[in-house]
């Protein structure tokens, strides 16, 4: 698969992937590495990964717990402090190796540490691979609020590697599908033509075209003042519910992507009562989610904290919830607000 260009950096496929990285290493004259990892990508994916390394630089890898739940400032203390008892330094390189959690992490760490040290990321999930590891978001949870904490740093490459995808089950694979079901349904309409199982995920021209869609946007505002925001689509009451299933003690914690998923559903009601968006669209995608994920039980006594966590969404502006909504496919709204009992019938409407 061709490279795709980002602003400082690029994303690099698989053999070429490989090589690039071992070129920078080479190139950069590092002091050492550091390998960042969970127990997933430690497993599964490190032995891949370390025999495609081409290097003399002394190794170490860091290992911390996999999961939403650990990506926090107190998994980034451990980390620093890890890498400061191991002698990084300013010309030392953070590689990250595995989903979003560990990008997301992996990266703050690396642009924070001695005030910031080059980092590489390497995707080892679907949704890390088209969301996560592109675009220069780097950022921690506080407490159940998602991403509250974090800034904007670019890596030196993407690293794909499609052959990760093998060490996946089908709920991480359909978690990441998520993130292109929304590609789908704000920029390219194809996208939502051709997922129609969710094995199609594995088709890496899918994958490239999800990529170069994520890049796309941020090349034209990559700080998120403008079309950047439409990547927020089903996000706002998506995370939301992701926050409130993850501090519940009677709910199973969701994947990031199921929760959008759910988010999707609400957002696109929202948009067909609010704006113009089709009623047959709003059929269409909620047919095509459903046929992907199982169905959450959210009951009604959960709404009113779900509604609560959205008064802490980091895309507040004045009090405001925003909202990215729908006129059509292809064709959306940014910074709408929403009726709160708006918000409770798009629940009602995911339930039905």
């Amino acid at each position: 698969m061709e490279s795709i260009k980002a602003s400082t950096y690029f994303v690099h496929f698989k053999e070429k992937g490989y090589s690039e990285l071992n070129q920078l290493i080479a190139n950069k004259k590092y002091s050492s590495i550091f390998i960042l990892v969970d127990e997933n990508s430690m497993d599964y994916c490190y032995s891949r990964f370390i025999s495609n390394l081409e290097t003399s630089l002394t190794i170490e890898v860091i290992e911390i717990e996999s999961g939403e739940i650990h990506k926090n400032l107190e998994t980034c203390s451990g980390v620093w402090q890890a890498m400061t008892e191991l002698g990084a330094d300013r010309k030392s390189l953070l590689i990250t190796l595995g989903g979003g959690v560990i990008t997301d992490l992996g990266g703050f760490v690396a642009s924070t540490y001695k005030r910031g040290i080059d980092f590489v990321n390497i995707p080892t999930t679907l949704l890390s691979m088209v969301d996560a590891s592109v675009g220069g978001k780097t950022g921690v949870d506080l407490g159940v609020l998602k991403n509250q904490i974090g800034l904007f740093a670019n890596p030196e490459i993407v690293l794909v590697d499609i052959d990760f995808l093998d060490t996946l089950n089908d709920r991480e694979l359909r978690s990441g599908m998520a993130e292109i079901i929304k590609y789908g349904a704000t920029y390219d309409i194809k996208l939502l033509h051709n997922i129609k199982y969710y094995n199609h995920l594995k088709n890496n021209d899918l994958i490239h075209r999800s990529i170069e869609i994520k890049n796309e946007v941020v090349l034209q505002d990559p700080k998120e003042n403008g079309l950047r925001k439409i990547l927020n689509f089903g996000h706002t009451l998506g995370h939301a519910v992701e926050s409130y299933f993850l501090e519940s003690e009677h709910k199973e914690s969701l994947k990031h992507g199921e929760a959008i998923a759910i988010g999707m559903i609400c957002e696109s009601y929202i948009s067909s009562k609010l704006l113009s968006f089709p009623k047959e669209k709003l059929v269409e995608l909620k047919t095509l989610v459903d046929s992907i994920y199982n169905k959450i039980t959210i009951e009604k006594d959960d709404y009113p904290h779900i509604l609560s966590l959205l008064k802490h969404d980091k895309k507040n502006v004045g009090g405001n919830v925003n909202f990215v909504l729908l006129n059509d496919f292809e064709d959306f709204q940014l910074d709408c607000i929403v009726p709160e009992e708006l918000m409770i019938e798009s629940l009602d409407y995911y339930n039905s």
